[in-house]
């Protein structure tokens, strides 16, 4: 026999599905590796106890069991290797393959066999399935014969892959034989004990190499104390626990914020970890930047002179960020991206703005964008088809801002608002050094092309679209009514908002967003058909034609206001605290964009203000519309004097 036998065209199993690979078993252990590069699994025959044959459909499997309670199965191997394996691990590793018969009567009634840490139902004298307590993250009671059990994240897991096996649960029956319980322990209970003592809930028993308590996490949102294990990282919460496998791990990022205590560690996993319903693909740590710490790590010498051989020191003195990545960069092996050669107008790596609503920072890195704190959200310069510089879309004359419109190739788009006007030059050189394509210059390919827009957007320039509608306005008068301003911005409704698209909420302004095209010296066009200016006399015959202004009555009752009204009385403040410098027409907006992110019982309470306000104008109006009638020519004759 050959010191090593290859086989192809095997699968590992996992709990989403089989990735196709090859299997080296040699006299050292078993390796096999994911076909096409990417995760690798690799035994040593010191840590092998258990090896298990079954034939299943279509099929043989080979399952292979190790001391830190680890299953693995490998599928596609002929009838004909089974008697050469045998061998071949009776001799290498002492060990004699069992062969299990696979159950195929669709019952789901029957035992569990707890051995070491692994589970197996069997129907009969036959095994239906088998799970390794290893991947059990959380155990639940509920009522009081139903136990449930959740699993880790399967980091095997296909990049396709949908399907993944995430709970099972199984009924005890108050009367089971196996588990005796009494009746402050029913069965159900004894059972979760069991499951408990051996699944790994915790950190499996293996000591952390390193620990760091109460980490600021952002996302997923909370306080943490991580945990630095040889094989996985952990997070471990008050309310969550993660256990994540370094194989998930698939870059690290080392972001200092400019200016501010703190700076940003991302973790992008592939697949990501899952919180209810919602999936994290980037870890969010914050930490604070000028934090110096000292730790020796657990970890055995000789592991630390043979397998982690100039990728791990002993003992660490540093910046905790620092001393984070380093550490966890040679446990896993992942690479760590910094910040390139972009910096910002405040001498920092990162640009301040906005996305859906949130604020943040987008940093423009040598191979990508990556915006944080929330939504997390990263785009590689690869994925990219154009950007779009544009306007910034608050109206109004003085204009501070643009916004930075990023398509993806997938047709996905990414609207960076409200970016710093003095950021402009550094993005655009940023940009077109790294080749992307600008598509709203026009044939204007230069930095002064939009360069040149901004100019048109200073204080003392003219905005055309104030003079147009100048123009319209004719001999009205200047004075503008304060009442209906105010109506008019609260009772906006948000839902005129289209988030990402190009049109504005707000309607002060009147003016849709545009993009940051060289604009020429003729009058924008209105959506109206043009119309031919008016001489001097038409002027003067309309100034005679014209109705006189309809006057309000002071003792009619104010009108209702909406949720909204409210919600954005109550956020104003807060609006222009978080925007300085922000035009009239964008407080509207970003209110509109709030108000949309807010779930129906976020907005309860200012529903039911609205409710009792329009309970309160609809009796007002009752009572104004039966009074007594008033003289209109005295109220007129005394506000005229």
């Amino acid at each position: 026999m050959t010191d090593s036998q290859l086989f192809n065209n095997i699968s590992l199993g996992g709990r989403g599905g089989t990735n196709p690979g090859q299997l080296k078993i040699h006299s050292g252990g078993i390796l096999w590796k994911k076909q096409g590069g990417g995760k690798a699994v690799e035994v040593d025959k010191a840590d092998v106890v258990g090896i298990t044959w079954m034939k299943v459909p279509r099929t043989n499997q080979l399952g292979v069991r190790i001391k830190d309670g680890l299953y693995y199965k490998f599928f596609g191997f002929r009838d004909q290797d089974l008697a050469s394996l045998t061998n071949y691990f009776q001799s290498t590793c002492g060990i004699t393959p069992e062969e299990k018969q696979l159950s195929v009567s669709g019952r789901n009634w029957g035992e569990v066999d707890l051995n070491g840490n692994m589970l197996t139902f069997s129907v009969g004298s036959k095994q239906a399935f088998e799970v390794s307590l290893a991947d059990v993250s959380q155990t639940q009671l509920q009522g009081k014969n139903d136990v449930i059990l959740e699993f880790h994240v399967d980091d095997t897991t296909g990049a396709n892959e949908k399907d993944s096996l995430m709970e099972i649960s199984f009924h005890i029956p108050s009367n089971n034989a196996q588990f005796v319980g009494d009746e402050n322990h029913p069965p159900a209970q004894v059972f979760r004990d069991k499951i408990m003592s051996m699944a790994d809930v915790g950190a499996g028993g293996e000591e952390a190499v390193v620990t760091f308590d109460g980490v600021a996490i952002l996302t997923p949102r909370g306080r943490y104390n991580v945990e630095l294990h040889l094989s996985f990282l952990r997070l471990q919460g008050q309310a969550n626990d993660f256990k994540i496998q370094y194989s998930s791990v698939v870059r690290l990022f080392l972001l200092p914020k400019s200016n501010q205590p703190h700076t940003f560690v991302i973790v992008t996993l592939d697949p990501p970890i899952r919180k209810g319903q919602t999936l994290y693909p980037h870890i969010v740590l914050q930490f604070d930047t000028d934090n110096v710490i000292q730790s020796s790590l657990s970890i055995n010498e000789d592991l630390l002179s043979t397998k982690y051989k100039d990728k791990l020191e002993p003992s660490y003195k540093g910046l905790i960020h620092d001393m984070f990545t380093a550490i966890l960069r040679g446990l896993s092996g992942a690479k760590v991206t910094k910040p390139g050669k972009f910096r910002s107008c405040q001498d920092g790596y990162a640009v301040k703005s906005s996305l859906k609503a949130e604020d943040g920072l987008l940093y423009p890195l040598e191979k990508s964008f990556f915006f944080l704190p929330k939504p997390p959200t990263l785009i590689l310069h690869e994925e990219i088809d154009y950007v779009e510089f544009e306007r910034h879309a608050a109206g109004g004359s003085n204009m501070h801002y643009f916004d930075l419109l990023i398509r993806l190739k997938t047709e996905q788009e990414h609207l960076f608002r409200n970016i710093q006007r003095n950021e402009y030059h550094n993005l655009f050189d940023f940009i077109s050094g790294k080749g992307m394509k600008i598509m709203n210059l026009g044939d204007v390919q230069t930095t002064n092309g939009v360069a040149a827009v901004l100019r048109n957007n200073d204080d003392d320039a003219v905005d055309p679209h104030l003079e147009r509608i100048k123009n319209e306005a004719g001999d009205e008068s200047d004075e503008e009514d304060e009442d209906f301003v105010a109506d008019k911005d609260d009772e906006g409704s948000p839902t005129d908002d289209s988030g990402e698209d190009d049109s504005d909420a707000s309607e002060s302004d009147g003016e849709k967003k545009k993009p940051m095209k060289k604009e020429s010296t003729k009058e924008p066009s209105s959506s109206k058909p043009a119309s031919k200016k008016r001489s001097k006399d038409a002027n003067e015959d309309a100034s005679k034609k014209k109705k006189p202004k309809k006057r309000k009555d002071p003792n009619a009752p104010k009108k209702a206001m909406s949720g909204f009204m409210f919600f954005s009385q109550m956020e104003r403040e807060n609006v222009k605290k978080s925007h300085p410098g922000i035009a009239f027409g964008g407080v509207g907006k970003v209110l509109g964009d709030r108000w949309k992110q807010l779930s129906a019982e976020e907005k309860e309470p200012y529903e039911a203000k609205a409710r009792a306000d329009r309970k309160r104008y609809e009796e007002e109006v009752s009572g104004y519309k039966n009074q007594q009638p008033v003289n209109v020519d005295s109220v007129n004759k005394s506000d005229n004097e």
